[in-house]
């Protein structure tokens, strides 16, 4: 009866050892909290106006471009937007590259743009059309020393309170 104790002292030691090591943070211990609290959170700032709702989203999307920041990035998206690469022949759309709907927004960012690592993106001269509950914005972009003057096409829904991108066609200038 001896060998069933010690073979099972055995085995766990063996599973133990075998469990991957768990990195040492260099931020410290982690935060412990309640289990019935709700985790902290960083209040994001209320656009005061629809206008400053949309070039919040817009900032945030060139932050999040930089961040590499998925997550952020999907969360500024509505659920059947679309982003369109113009190919610089905004006149004939039938060569555009197309991405429609989160999932494949999400791939166009980690397949296409995260790999090229920008250091800075960010929209400037943005030109807003805000019509009720829709909205479009023209705007200069500079992705790392990449520079697209009147290169972007934005598209906006409010929806259930708040402000969405619907769409974003780029590359827009004719070469």
């Amino acid at each position: 009866m001896r060998r069933l104790p010690i073979l099972t002292c055995v085995m766990l030691i063996a599973l133990t050892a075998c469990a991957p090591a768990q990195p040492a943070s260099k931020l410290g211990p982690r935060p412990t909290a309640p289990a019935h609290a709700a985790p902290a959170r960083t209040p994001t700032p209320q656009p005061a106006t629809d206008e400053d709702a949309i070039r919040q989203l817009i900032t945030s999307e060139g932050q999040g471009v930089v961040s590499q920041d998925i997550v952020g990035l999907m969360d500024l998206w509505a659920a059947d937007a679309v982003i369109a690469d113009a190919k610089h022949t905004p006149d004939d759309p039938n060569d555009d590259a197309r991405w429609s709907g989160r999932d494949a927004i999400r791939e166009r960012y980690v397949v296409l743009v995260f790999p090229g690592n920008p250091t800075s993106a960010g929209a400037a001269d943005v030109q807003l059309d805000i019509r009720g509950d829709q909205a479009t914005a023209v705007s200069t972009t500079a992705i790392g020393s990449e520079v697209a003057p009147g290169g972007d096409r934005w598209t906006f829904a409010k929806r259930e309170g708040r402000w969405w991108i619907t769409g974003l066609t780029y590359n827009l200038e004719p070469k």
